[in-house]
């Protein structure tokens, strides 16, 4: 029996690494997502309120961000044209890839430059990271069957999370060894490592055998390609359920590191929670949450992880009234966790409502500009905490995020059943 095991062990091992490679080049390219991100606008906000800066200009920082909900903007352009390299979708990965490399080196250099020339360049950079992020995901709807999306949003949310890490946690973390110029080149040589492994992706082979196993489902015969606003039209529904939960997400859980800076928690113990213990916990609920869905169900999936946000964030309401730091920190990693059930839930839907002839534009929309929606309260959050204070401000939120969930899995269950009826 025992000699027989180590030879099993060893060739399962294989059989899972086997099964996760083709996932590599997807989880790669969302690490330098995570951590392009994490590194322009994650921990500016932490140090700058450190230093005193008011809670209204501090949200203002938000709109680094900016570029991930306007991409719906331009996505048209990277579902009609193909780039004279590579495949299609691979073409435009690399440019944009390229291009956020090429921003952040100069970024390296401009360390004492004017503030309004830096938060230019951030914008820049992210508008091409946003860009790579829909030309991948227009590559998942086209080649990845459907069956096999929950492990890509899975590798998605994972590859962020690490990304996060990467980007806040020892980037940010290790911002005074580093310095300006050291912590941005790594962050650019991170971009330019992680894009390698998908420039050996077989894109036409693999749409070429999903468009012969599928026929004409998944497209619904040719269609002529229409601009953004037309295809909003159709997504529209789907677009504001996504946006109301983007905005009640943010609200009920964005600030709370704020919070604890206002409750005393020194920076860097909330810099660890912002860059460290939030990824990693991003990372493991990714991993976890492809294999719970499945056995308890998506709408059951994300009702108790929807029921562990409110609970956090009630505790934070207590926290903040009694000023204790300890059940604030403790209130905040809750939330980190029931949030995380709902991350590979809400994407693979988004995946699922983005197939179709346009699925650049059609993911664009509901992602981007679901996103974009929900800016101005993202930016609005900090001011109205310090207008009505911490706790009148989580109160307030609380039942906003309850009402944005359960619009969400009603959606969501109807489109499950729908797709049960077609079967």
């Amino acid at each position: 029996m025992t000699g027989s095991a180590g030879p099993a062990i060893g060739t399962r091992v294989v059989d899972i690494l086997a099964a996760l490679r083709p996932l590599a080049p997807f989880f790669c390219l969302y690490v330098t997502f995570g951590a392009t991100l994490g590194f322009l606008s994650g921990g500016a906000p932490l140090i700058l309120r450190a230093r005193g800066v008011e809670l209204a200009e501090v949200g203002l920082l938000q709109l680094i961000n900016l570029p991930v909900g306007l991409t719906f903007l331009w996505a048209p352009l990277l579902d009609r044209l193909r780039l004279p390299i590579l495949g299609h979708r691979i073409g435009w990965i690399a440019a944009a890839q390229a291009a956020s490399v090429l921003l952040l080196v100069v970024l390296s250099l401009g360390e004492a430059w004017p503030l309004p020339a830096l938060l230019a360049l951030a914008i820049a950079a992210c508008a091409c990271v946003a860009t790579m992020d829909i030309a991948l995901e227009a590559l998942v709807v086209e080649t990845v069957p459907a069956e096999r999306r929950a492990f890509v949003a899975s590798a998605k949310l994972c590859g962020a999370s690490l990304g996060g890490i990467l980007g806040v946690g020892v980037l940010v973390g290790s911002y005074d060894s580093l310095g300006w110029r050291g912590a941005v080149l790594a962050c650019a040589a991170l971009d330019a490592l992680c894009l390698l492994p998908i420039l050996g992706y077989r894109e036409s082979r693999l749409r070429e055998t999903r468009s012969a196993g599928a026929g004409t489902a998944a497209g619904a015969g040719p269609e002529r390609w229409s601009g953004s606003l037309a295809r909003l039209r159709r997504l529209g529904g789907r677009v504001l359920v996504l946006g109301a939960y983007f905005a009640a997400s943010y609200l009920v859980g964005g600030p709370n590191t704020l919070a604890l800076l206002d409750l005393g928690v020194p920076l860097g113990q909330v810099g660890t929670l912002t860059g460290t213990v939030l990824p990693a916990v991003n990372l493991v609920m990714a991993l976890a949450a492809g294999w719970l869905a499945a056995r308890f169900g998506t709408v059951r999936l994300i009702a108790v992880g929807a029921l562990g946000v409110l609970a956090s964030g009630g505790l934070m309401v207590v926290a903040c009234a009694g000023r204790v730091p300890d059940l604030g920190i403790t209130a905040a990693v809750l939330g980190f966790v029931a949030g995380g059930f709902l991350g590979v839930p809400v994407f693979n839907m988004i995946y699922r409502w983005a197939q179709g002839p346009k699925p650049a534009t059609d993911y664009a929309l509901l992602f981007g500009a679901a996103f974009f929606a929900a800016m101005p309260l993202r930016v609005a959050a900090p001011a109205l905490a310090g207008w009505i204070g911490w706790p009148g401000y989580f109160a307030a939120t609380l039942p906003l995020y309850a009402a944005a969930v359960a619009w969400l899995a009603v959606a969501v269950d109807r489109t499950l059943r729908d797709d049960g009826a077609a079967r």
